[in-house]
């Protein structure tokens, strides 16, 4: 383990030198060495915050199982900056005005944080190797955000973000297993508010109406973008939404089982997570 993340410091610190020369980005407002923020949170911050406040839980992991801790608290910690900067940037007129190429500052900055997380979570799903999905995920998620420094389709950067959202609920109710509150009536009440915010943000929100619009902008402007990036793009975002509604049934099928006096075979699950009934981390990534 100790090895692996000493793999994954350097990896980001050569992939931060090298990302924005090998890509031809005309609006980087900063440098994606954010992704290095991010493994700053994961090797150190993490491990020593939790030390301090969950003393009897994380001090009695091995080293694998406060790897995939920490794992969640940058995930968490993603998620809170995250949310709030896409919320923020939902209604800028310059990218109302023009949804594929319209450029703004307050979307640089959040597909900058993005673009740093994603590349930290595309390294971690390579060294820390479980399930090759869990590597697709990062790199589409990566590949897409990246290229709104074109600029294009900054505009549905900040929509896609929302998704983030159920990740919230996701990391609580992953905590509250390993804290020993399975089955309480906070999970209960946690869960349920993962199951509505996945449907309602991820699959309605997500699925159907801002896809639908990315696929028209996309068909708008296909004689003024190279075929790769359809590709990338449109392929990208099937996929993505394939892998929500696959999430989406393996959580309703885990949350029920915790709370029908079943035995849980397996946790809930989104953009990578999932945790089997005896609380052992299958993957330990949650986008």
């Amino acid at each position: 383990m100790a090895a692996s993340n000493a793999l994954l410091s350097e990896c980001m610190t050569m992939t931060d030198c090298r990302l924005t020369a090998c890509v031809k980005l005309n609006r980087v407002p900063f440098h994606p060495g954010l992704a290095t923020f991010f493994t700053f949170v994961h090797l150190v911050l993490a491990p020593a915050v939790s030390l301090w406040l969950f003393s009897e839980t994380y001090g009695k992991m091995n080293r694998r199982a406060q790897n995939n801790w920490c794992i969640h608290v940058v995930s968490q910690a993603h998620v809170m900056v995250i949310i709030p900067l896409a919320v923020r940037a939902l209604n800028v007129q310059e990218l109302e005005d023009d949804k594929a190429f319209g450029w703004n500052e307050e979307v640089g900055l959040l597909t900058a944080v993005a673009s740093g997380y994603f590349l930290w979570d595309t390294l971690d799903a390579i060294i820390n190797f479980i399930d090759l999905g869990f590597v697709l995920h990062g790199l589409a998620c990566l590949a897409i955000y990246v290229g709104s420094f074109k600029p294009f389709l900054a505009y549905y950067a900040a929509r896609c973000l929302l998704w983030e959202t159920s990740t919230f609920f996701l990391n609580i109710h992953w905590f509250l297993d390993k804290t020993n509150r399975t089955g309480s009536t906070f999970q209960l009440i946690n869960g349920l508010c993962l199951l509505v915010a996945f449907f309602v943000v991820r699959l309605v929100y997500g699925g159907l109406y801002v896809s639908t619009s990315f696929v028209y902008t996309l068909y708008d402007v296909r004689d003024q973008i190279p075929l790769l990036y359809i590709v990338i793009y449109l392929g990208g975002n099937i996929m993505l939404n394939i892998l929500n509604v696959i999430w989406f049934g393996k959580m309703i099928k885990a949350i029920s089982s915790r709370f029908s006096g079943e035995q849980a075979t397996e946790e809930p699950v989104s953009n990578g997570v999932s945790v089997n009934g005896n609380g052992k981390i299958t993957n330990g990534k949650a986008h």
